[in-house]
């Protein structure tokens, strides 16, 4: 890179509540949050990355802020809402690291992103967000967001992310993603999202459908199968197996910051692969979505 790339990871940070943690109950996390600490980790002073939100007014949120500007993350570009507070979760894991999730997150200061406009992306070279980010906004925010981003000078990276429980139905989330994907530089899917909303068979034919959309930089995250290039010119590299699971919360957002930043160093698509899924198997066989 010529000069220092600005990129704006867009999304909802959280209150990480975890009962399998002694000692480490308590910490903030949130997909794009995840992935903006791991793509800052990685690429270190060469860019500048920083996450587009909206806190609360409150103690907590200025503890929330503090850890992500703790974690090397831009926080110039999150805003304060008045009244509203962050949203909340709270992780479980069954024997083999898989999480499940209770979300406390309706009403949260997120949600009210991009209300007044779209100052917040202003100067971004790259912009990644995902379809949790897209499910959290109202409907005419979350159209508008897209006219926005498909107007906009920027590289736009995106992961569908999909869940279900955070959207008004199948059919509203579908033809939003596909909007998402249509608009989209960089595609970092996982397969199984991929799977569920649009019933593709595989990741062949997921990536013929990303194709098809015009989408060919990027790729498919397939867990313990190693990640499929959405260039089907690309060879698939064999990786290396988990050794260890305990956690495989932001297994996914983790290889997205890898990956994202081996792209910005120009690194080529066979070692964007690898780096993105060495940096899940590390985050997979530690507790929390930020190790």
């Amino acid at each position: 890179m010529s000069k220092k790339t600005v990129i704006a990871c867009v999304g909802e940070a959280m209150v990480e509540l975890s009962f399998d943690r002694p000692g480490q109950q308590i910490s903030y996390a949130g997909d794009t949050l995840n992935t903006a600490v791991y793509l800052s980790r990685n690429i270190g002073a060469a860019a500048q990355v920083g996450f587009v939100s909206v806190l609360g007014g409150d103690a907590v949120s200025d503890r929330m802020r503090g850890f992500i500007a703790a974690q090397g993350v831009d926080c110039a570009r999150i805003t304060r809402h008045p009244t509203r507070l962050p949203g909340l979760y709270a992780i479980a894991l069954d024997g083999a690291g898989e999480r499940s999730f209770s979300y406390w997150r309706d009403q949260s200061a997120a949600r009210t992103l991009f209300e007044d406009g779209f100052a917040q992306l202003e100067g971004a070279d790259l912009i990644y967000l995902s379809g949790i980010t897209l499910a959290i906004l109202p409907p005419s925010i979350r159209i508008a967001l897209l006219e926005h981003l498909a107007g906009h000078r920027a590289q736009i990276a995106f992961d569908s992310n999909y869940r279900p429980r955070l959207w008004e139905d199948v059919a509203t989330a579908k033809a939003t993603i596909e909007a998402a994907w249509r608009v989209a530089d960089i595609g970092l899917p996982s397969l199984d999202d991929e799977m569920a909303l649009f019933g593709d068979r595989d990741g062949a034919a997921v990536r013929a459908r990303l194709n098809g959309w015009g989408l060919n930089e990027g790729a498919l995250k397939r867990g313990e199968q190693g990640p499929l290039p959405l260039d089907p010119n690309c060879a698939t590299p064999t990786v290396s197996a988990a050794e260890k699971i305990v956690d495989t919360t932001a297994a996914g957002d983790s290889f997205n910051g890898a990956w994202l930043a081996a792209y910005l160093q120009g690194a080529s698509q066979t070692d964007r692969l690898l780096r993105g899924h060495a940096q899940a198997l590390k985050v997979i066989a530690q507790p929390g979505a930020i190790i």
